[in-house]
């Protein structure tokens, strides 16, 4: 069963979530250098309110845990679709419509779903309707 080129186009594509992870990090970092900068220009008279400090700090750190956890989820959502992805290779599709239907050859996998190449080289989307058996 060869599954290389559903892996190769996993591997290449780029993940939303690191993304929004670097772009988090530089905005925490950013954060708190202002914060250290704004605790040093501060009026001696009327200084930052500590409770204001401790909940913007709260606030960044629950943006970065929340990347965090949706890079996880996003690695667990595409090791389940590679899976899914070889479990088709070799059995016959349908498409919703009836109009296609053959041995799966290949399985191409994009951000948004799966197209099952046929042996005869027609593509169908994986999808609603569709029967595989």
């Amino acid at each position: 069963m060869d599954v290389s080129a559903v892996s190769s186009a996993s591997a290449t594509a780029g993940s939303a979530a690191d993304n929004a992870s670097k772009k988090a990090t530089l905005d925490y970092d950013t954060f708190l250098t202002l914060l250290v900068q704004q605790m040093k220009n501060q009026d001696p008279t009327e200084p930052m309110d500590a409770t204001e400090q401790i909940a913007q700090l709260a606030t960044f750190s629950q943006v970065e845990q929340t990347i965090q956890t949706n890079k996880n989820l996003e690695s667990l959502l595409q090791s389940s679709t590679l899976n899914q992805a070889g479990s088709i290779i070799g059995r016959t599709i349908t498409s919703a419509d009836a109009t296609v239907s053959g041995v799966i050859k290949e399985v191409q996998v994009y951000s948004d779903g799966l197209v099952a190449v046929l042996e005869n080289g027609k593509k169908v989307l994986v999808g609603a309707g569709v029967t595989i058996s």
